[in-house]
């Protein structure tokens, strides 16, 4: 039976809600001022309505968002944010991890991340992997569905100002490896959800995953069936070629773009996947954001075999 999952990331939920003086400290005021005079124009609240009707027509049996869901970190962006995912559906058909904006200045797990953790929680026991939401770093963690695992990462932290890098860490990196390897033995279809670019020169140096590099040996070590990201606001399609067969690794717009100022109007993917003779077999579809027709239409649809 095909398993149809949708893909969407950088949400970047508008307005920015009320905040505190004391709040608009540190990195939030370069943030502030880069929302006010350019990305608010950009990130559109009838874009960010409009995804999430054309998705839930749809009626995908599972949805992942990769990052970006908030802007500068406020308390009130993520409260938001997780009013926004129950729109999308329930934790167990909505699956997120976060990205560099969710974590644009540290926040206390509790009054930040802590609010979308039920999207964030894994139910499939695996050597690595955090099954509870209830700490302040469950990651990575592993979801099954049917024959399917999906797996996320967080890249993450806080950052200087004028720099968006991500970072994975070693005990991530380590995590990450033995559970590719357990699930590739078990022969489930491995999906890994992670908002940053995962291999090296993806993304300018100032936006890029630092440890990119050690991220492409385990998964030309280990291999990986698909590998779903954001960050760049722009939809892209690479390959890697690993031990065990293609990594096919793709990102897609801003799920909120109007396609102002040159950027890419929003988009989202659906993944059909199926097991055919014994092999995998993946198609994607993509549906873009029509400013003419205020609404979402088809763009294309190829296969990943």
């Amino acid at each position: 039976m095909t398993f149809r999952i949708a893909h969407i990331s950088d949400v970047h939920l508008a307005p920015l809600p009320p905040a505190k003086l004391s709040e608009m400290i540190s990195k939030r005021i370069v943030g502030y001022n880069s929302w006010k005079f350019r990305r608010q124009a950009i990130h559109d609240p009838r874009v960010a309505g409009a995804i999430v009707e054309d998705i839930k027509a749809t009626q995908p049996d599972h949805t992942m968002v990769t990052g970006d869901l908030v802007n500068i970190a406020l308390p009130g962006e993520f409260i938001n944010g997780k009013k926004w995912l129950q729109g999308l559906g329930r934790p167990d058909l909505v699956s997120f991890v976060p990205g560099n904006h969710d974590a644009y200045v540290a926040v206390p797990w509790a009054q930040g991340m802590g609010h979308l953790g039920d999207y964030m929680t894994g139910d499939l026991t695996v050597p690595g992997a955090a099954t509870t939401p209830e700490i302040a770093m469950p990651f990575p963690y592993v979801r099954q569905r049917r024959n399917i695992a999906l797996v996320g990462v967080s890249t993450a932290v806080p950052t200087l100002p004028g720099y968006a890098t991500g970072d994975l860490g070693p005990a991530q990196m380590e995590a990450l490896a033995n559970i590719l390897k357990n699930l590739r033995t078990k022969g489930f279809y491995r999906i890994l959800m992670i908002h940053h670019p995962p291999l090296p020169g993806l993304a300018r140096k100032r936006k890029a995953l630092t440890d990119a590099q050690d991220l492409k040996h385990i998964l030309d070590d280990e291999g990986c069936d698909l590998v779903v990201h954001g960050h760049n606001h722009v939809a892209m399609h690479n390959t890697l070629n690993s031990r065990y067969g293609s990594v096919h690794i793709l990102g897609v717009p801003s799920a909120t773009s109007n396609g102002a100022r040159n950027t890419q109007p929003a988009a989202w993917n659906e993944y059909h996947i199926r097991r055919a003779s014994g092999r995998w077999k993946c198609t994607v579809n993509t549906r873009c954001w029509d400013e003419e027709k205020s609404g979402f239409v088809t763009q294309t649809g190829y296969s990943l075999d």
